[in-house]
């Protein structure tokens, strides 16, 4: 059963919940494995969905974007998000979505298995791309490792932001305030909500047992976004590239444990000198 330190506060769960996490977190990182052969030119978006649900359903597994949120008024209509370019999130599968050289695509998936979520996402290239699409994403990865890489019991919420929003502008670059990476467990999105700008030492603090995704989104250009009328498709103001990518982690005693590696992967977490 999830534990909560305090009515709205953060869900910590126990080692036998965080089993759970990293049984369905391994098989989320598989699905992007699934999927990084087939991001190439003149494949649809609609094929690398009906690719994660295949597999999901295979496992006997949910995917927890399908319809999301229940009873909403334009629940989400495909398996995972396909955010393509320009397209900072939650960008929406389709037939008529075909990849082509030189675009970035970023893959966020959810599974659910008994009740848990594992959610974690990467952005992909798609053949040759520029340099500067290439170097977007390179550092977009290194924002999200710098994030991960302060979480530790008795840091902040806000140390994390610090750490991506210092990498990311330093680069030239901008990071999207209007989404967050948020607690997960038993639920989808829950407490507390892990913003990717802030201060050292501001917000909650981080306690063992926590379980959190960190997600950065970070723009080649203006940090702001627009959803489109579909209300999903999140686009830069400015048309300019974004990159994203997550993982799925938990605190633990003596600092972190990313529960979304790929089987044998690993990430160096030194912390960079200042």
């Amino acid at each position: 059963m999830v534990r909560r330190r305090r009515r709205y506060g953060p869900v910590l769960l126990t080692p036998a919940e965080l089993d759970r996490m990293r049984e369905v977190g391994q098989f989320a990182a598989s699905l992007l494995d699934l999927v990084e052969p087939m991001i190439q030119p003149g494949v649809t978006t609609e094929a690398i969905d009906r690719a994660v649900h295949e597999a999901t359903r295979a496992r006997g597994a949910i995917s927890a974007p399908y319809l999301y949120p229940p009873g909403g008024d334009a629940p989400f209509p495909k398996h995972c998000c396909t955010s393509v370019n320009e397209v900072v999130c939650h960008g929406i599968p389709s037939e008529h979505h075909v990849l082509h050289e030189g675009d970035i695509i970023n893959v966020d998936v959810t599974p659910k298995i008994d009740g848990y979520h594992g959610d974690t996402s990467r952005t992909f290239c798609v053949g040759r791309v520029n340099d500067q699409a290439r170097q977007l994403v390179d550092d977009t990865f290194e924002a999200m490792r710098r994030g991960i890489a302060v979480v530790k019991p008795g840091a902040f919420v806000g140390d994390i932001g610090h750490a991506i929003q210092t990498f990311a502008e330093a680069k030239g670059y901008s990071v999207v305030r209007q989404f967050a990476g948020h607690g997960i467990g038993k639920i989808f999105h829950g407490p507390p909500t892990i913003s990717h700008t802030g201060k050292p030492g501001e917000g909650p603090a981080l306690v063992p047992g926590m379980t959190l995704t960190i997600e950065p989104m970070i723009n080649a250009g203006d940090w702001r976004c627009t959803v489109l009328a579909d209300h999903w498709t999140a686009i830069t103001v400015d048309r300019s590239h974004s990159a994203q990518f997550e993982h799925t982690l938990t605190v633990t005693e003596t600092g972190v444990e990313i529960l979304t590696l790929a089987e044998g992967a690993t990430l160096d977490l030194t912390v960079p000198d200042a």
